[in-house]
């Protein structure tokens, strides 16, 4: 699946306050280094760099676009490309950070895990993942993928996410290496210009599945059946603007600083 910083970035200040709350639950760290995983073009990566500029930084992509806006960005700090689905994590990490990029690995709590293991006494584990599958942005393209127009090309294949597991599944994982953990979702209403500028959001990131799997010459012709979809599901306000509701789920387990210890979450 291809991803586009570009396109990511038209909505950076939005997607940029989930990292932004994230980080301030995340308590003072030990010694060791910090990881942002899942990357993308470094916005989360710089507020953990003003945070902890005293832990060695690092960036984990996937993406060869996103991690080239990232160095760009922060050509200071070290960028990796990796797959967080088979990426080792070094022991003794102070931080593992992750804004929206668990969501796209099915069994990212096996991940979370090994991540939890490799933390130092004390470290800590925070994600977030966007946990909207409900929400009619995503229903609506799977709706429009079974229209006759694209069925066909469909057929067979499955690209909606699987949904986020229950947050007390992640509370018993997590909680035989954890100190504390704490587990809340925040639902964001967005102010966006128009239903065109949900449009431009999603083809950052939960559209892309959708239009790679499609021939170039019929991208158009799909969005605009989504588009006109997302009209009637977001219907403008008042002064013309448009609301965009974005439940996100957070995470932040602290590893317990006696590692031999085994604490139930606080």
């Amino acid at each position: 699946m291809s991803w586009s910083a570009a396109q990511y970035v038209k909505f950076e200040d939005e997607r940029t306050r989930p990292a932004r709350d994230l980080l301030a639950q995340v308590p003072e760290l030990p010694d060791g280094p910090a990881f942002d995983l899942g990357c993308g073009p470094a916005n989360s990566t710089e507020l953990i760099l003003a945070r902890f500029p005293d832990n060695p930084l690092t960036g984990i992509d996937s993406d060869k676009d996103m991690l080239s806006a990232a160095r760009k960005r922060l050509p200071h700090v070290h960028f990796e490309k990796a797959d967080l689905g088979s990426w080792a994590p070094p022991a003794g990490a102070a931080l593992f950070f992750a804004n929206a990029v668990f969501q796209w690995l099915p069994k990212h709590i096996d991940v979370l895990e090994r991540l939890m293991n490799a933390l130092a006494p004390g470290g800590t584990l925070a994600v977030q993942m966007p946990d909207n599958l409900d929400e009619p942005i995503h229903r609506l393209m799977q709706e429009t993928a079974e229209e006759r127009a694209f069925a066909e090309t469909f057929a067979g294949r499955a690209f909606p996410r699987a949904p986020l597991p229950a947050p007390k599944i992640y509370v018993e994982r997590l909680a035989a290496k954890a100190a504390r953990i704490d587990v809340w979702h925040t639902a964001y209403y967005h102010q966006l210009a128009s239903a065109n500028a949900i449009v431009e959001w999603v083809k950052g990131t939960g559209l892309r599945p959708y239009l790679d799997a499609l021939p170039s010459e019929r991208r158009a012709e799909y969005l605009a059946a989504y588009a006109e979809k997302i009209r009637k599901a977001y219907p403008a306000m008042a002064h013309g603007r448009v609301l965009l509701r974005f439940p996100r789920l957070f995470i932040v387990a602290t590893r317990t600083v006696d590692s031999r210890a085994s604490s139930p979450p606080a």
